[in-house]
């Protein structure tokens, strides 16, 4: 106190002088850690990323800025950049996924980080122990948790009862970490986002679910072709409705996967009915329902003259055609490998301040 009446002395106390002039490295209580600062960055530590819907379209381009720096200051300059040196990770999976994992193994040693893989025979999370003596158990161990969840009010649980930030790597509901990357991809093709019309092509799912959160923030258009049946979560529509009034895009249902892709720039398809879990024959009946379905180059006939092909992988026959998926007009294998900068991107601006570089990209 003393200290601060030493500075202010003889002069008024007007808003922001305790910040600006007397102690310009102090944040300002109540400040929110995605307030844009005067570099042009905004700051997400100590954040955790759930759901694309809570974050805002400068917070989303900046870690797909920050992605794109990673890669081009590490993968083509070759420079050595450890920020993560004395970082740690746990990354909890119950469910199996090679890209999710590798990216993010291999992404968070290469910024100087260790990560530590627990799987369902290491933790018992919400078996032997409850979800939230996990999270305070691991927040002690480590400085951020990457969980990979088969119920989303579980991912939304271990960042409640936890200390350190929590990435969703995947929930029955919302896969963020996916729609990152698939926006890095575009924007690297494309030159830019806004303008872009992406339509998804097959059953609804999480990936749906998080292309309709951040699509209408970064000026993107989303047409998606689903039976009925098979269509969005109500609520998650509603949101993503409320978003694409706010910034201008649009978000169409259809039943028809023609006109979905009728001018689009994008399609998009992936697994059949990964979140199912009734009975056999039911599943098998969504199936048929879908065969209508299955991306050909006919699909791309009504495309845009520069469309392209997006699939998170592992794919199957009946999503897409070998002459779909391994053509020039097919980008999963950049989209596959950025999945590892944009993972990297997500956990370095969750943990430390990140200043880019390379100049910021369109979007």
């Amino acid at each position: 106190m003393a200290l601060l009446s030493f500075a202010l002395r003889g002069k008024p106390l007007v808003r922001g002088m305790l910040r600006k002039k007397v102690f310009p490295m102090v944040q300002v209580l109540g400040q929110k850690s995605g307030e844009r600062q005067k570099s042009g960055h905004v700051s997400l530590v100590g954040r955790s990323l759930l759901t694309l819907k809570d974050f805002t379209p400068p917070e989303i381009e900046q870690i797909l800025w920050t992605a794109a720096d990673l890669k081009t200051r590490i993968k083509e300059r070759g420079e050595v950049y450890t920020p993560l040196e004395g970082k740690y990770a746990a990354i909890i999976f119950q469910k199996r996924s090679i890209r999710t994992r590798l990216s993010t193994e291999t992404g968070v040693n290469m910024l100087g980080g260790k990560s530590y893989f627990l799987s369902p025979e290491d933790i018992h999370m919400g078996v032997n122990e409850t979800i939230k003596d996990s999270a305070k158990v691991l927040s002690g161990f480590v400085n951020l948790i990457l969980a990979r969840m088969c119920k989303h009010e579980d991912v939304e649980s271990l960042a409640a009862e936890g200390s350190v930030p929590v990435v969703n790597a995947l929930s029955e509901l919302y896969h963020p970490l996916q729609i990152l990357a698939d926006m890095q991809t575009l924007q690297e093709h494309f030159g830019g986002l806004k303008g872009l019309t992406v339509a998804w092509v097959g059953d609804s799912n999480n990936i749906t679910h998080s292309y309709m959160m951040a699509a209408p923030k970064l000026g993107v258009n989303l047409r998606i072709a689903s039976r009925k049946t098979l269509d969005t979560c109500q609520n998650v529509s509603k949101d993503a409705e409320h978003l694409a009034k706010q910034y201008g895009t649009q978000i169409v249902h259809t039943t028809d996967p023609r006109e979905a892709c009728k001018g689009a720039n994008v399609i998009v398809a992936d697994r059949r009915l990964k979140n199912y879990t009734g009975p056999e024959e039911e599943k098998l009946e969504k199936l048929k329902a879908l065969q209508g379905y299955r991306v050909t180059h006919k699909f791309g006939e009504m495309a845009a003259k520069d469309w392209v092909f997006l699939h998170c992988g592992p794919r199957k026959q009946d999503e897409v055609d070998d002459a779909v998926f391994y053509s020039h007009r097919s980008l999963v294998w950049e989209e596959a490998e950025n999945r590892k900068w944009t993972v990297m991107a997500v956990i370095l601006c969750l943990l430390k301040c990140h200043a880019c570089t390379t100049p910021k990209p369109d979007y």
